[in-house]
Parts: C-alpha cells; structure tokens; sequence
C-alpha cells in the first residue's frame, strides 16, 4: 500500500474516530440533561405532595374537625355551633371537670361490634374528660356514627361524636380550654382528641376523633387539640373493618365507605 493511501486510511479513521466521541458525548449531555429534568420534575411533586398535605390538614380541622363545637376537620374541626357563638369563655350547662376526678378511666368504646379499649386521662384533660363521662353516663353517644374519615399520608383521622351525623352537631354547651394538646403538632396513632371550632379554644362539645395512624396536625391561632386519652386495644381491628375501607367517591377526606355506628360507649 503506497504512502498517500495509508494517510488517506488513517485521517478516514480518525475522522470516524471522532465522530464516535462526538456522538458519545451527545448521547452523555443528552442524558445529563434529562436527569436534571427528571430531578427538578421529581422535586416540585414532592413539593406539591407536601404543600397538598398541608392544605388537606388546614381544611379538615377548620371545616372538619376543625370548625364549631362538634367534630374535626384537615385541622381538628367540628361544624357544629357553640351555645351560642363561644369565644373565650364556656357556653351552656357544661359538665363540672371535677368529674374526672384527676384519675385514669377506663372503658369500651364499641363501633361497629368491634370493642375498642379507651383510657382517658382525668388528669392532664380535666374538663374534657369529665364532659365524656358525663355524656357517656347518658349514653349520647350510643347509635350515633362516624361521620368523617381521613386518608392521607400523614393524616389519618376518624371521627365521631355528632349526634347530627353530619359535623354540625352537638351536646348543647361549648367549653375550654385547649389542654394536653401536644406542642409540635404530632398525634401518634391511637390518640383520642376533642374536635373543635377553628381558632376558638372554648368550642369543643361532644365531637372527638381518633388517630388511627400517625398525624400531624398543625396548630391554629388558637392552639392544638385537646388529647384525652388513647385507644389501648382493637385499633387494628377498626382499621382493617373500617377504616382501610376509604372514603366514599374514593377521595382522602369524607364519609366512611363503611359507615361507623357507635353501637355503645362506657367508662368506669
């Protein structure tokens, strides 16, 4: 092979040579990029997940949980009205909280012929305690339903205590103020905790719900919600009855697709 055609080969080669880099490294930037863009993809979901969480959260217990005297909402809310309007002060006959007498009361709280035990703490929720044994002794709760289940990843509530059934519902008087509320807003699963009226401490009644996963629930202008005890047995069981059974429609916030009938609810 003559000089020149050996050159001629060897410059084909390299020319070939480096359109193979060059390609490799059009394939490597392209990839480089569409990683950044995945990321940043990924990033902003996650952001929105969040913000969305947070949002659910806020409305539950200001439309939910969270509103008047009766149950709790994407914040711990009842819609149920104080007797009248409560704002900073206790409205109606409301039970004395020496009831409670600073103990421990035990009992069986049963939804749906499931028995969940209950432990309720006289001494850290005084007057929110006594105010349940009081309705309890008349048995105001028996027949009522559950009227409000949450399923979202960091908020998973269940409550009950509407003798209405629909949130607005209650036992006549409003009362504070806010106690056992946990200061970093985090409800560990099986907690029991008052519903209340968003931003108003004196506007919790009949209307409780129960952690059935662990929560947070950020605090409003006036506080957090008042815990009263905990549910001590039978929580997997409601969980896997009820609960697991979502919301009606399919959503994360609403009524039970299973409905839960408090068939009774006893305390000693």
């Amino acid at each position: 092979m003559s000089a020149k055609r050996q050159n001629d080969r060897e410059a084909r080669q390299a020319r070939e040579r480096l359109r193979a880099y060059q390609a490799r490294q059009a394939v490597h930037e392209h990839t480089k990029k569409r990683r950044v863009r995945d990321n940043i993809i990924a990033g902003s979901v996650v952001v929105v997940v969040l913000a969305l969480a947070v949002v659910l959260q806020l409305t539950y217990f200001t439309a939910g949980p969270g509103k008047p005297v009766a149950s709790p909402k994407a914040s711990a809310s009842s819609t149920a009205t104080p007797t009248p309007a409560a704002t900073g002060k206790n409205e109606g006959d409301v039970p004395s909280k020496s009831i409670a007498d600073r103990r421990t009361w035990t009992g069986t709280l049963t939804i749906n012929g499931i028995p969940l035990g209950i432990s309720l703490d006289g001494a850290k929720a005084p007057q929110a305690v006594s105010s349940m044994i009081s309705l309890t002794k008349k048995n105001f709760f028996d027949g009522t339903v559950c009227h409000r289940l949450t399923t979202g990843a960091t908020f998973k509530v269940l409550q009950c205590g509407d003798p209405k059934g629909d949130g607005t519902g209650g036992p006549g008087y409003s009362f504070g103020p806010i106690e056992n509320a946990p200061a970093d807003g985090k409800y560990a699963a099986g907690t029991i905790a008052m519903a209340r009226q968003s931003g108003n401490a004196h506007s919790n009644g009949s209307q409780f719900f129960i952690v059935y996963g662990d929560t947070t629930i950020p605090n409003d202008s006036a506080g957090g919600y008042s815990v009263i005890g905990k549910v001590t047995s039978g929580l997997d069981k409601l969980k896997t009855d009820v609960t697991d059974k979502g919301v009606q429609g399919g959503g994360d916030d609403g009524k039970p697709v299973v409905s839960p009938k408090i068939d009774s609810f006893t305390l000693q």
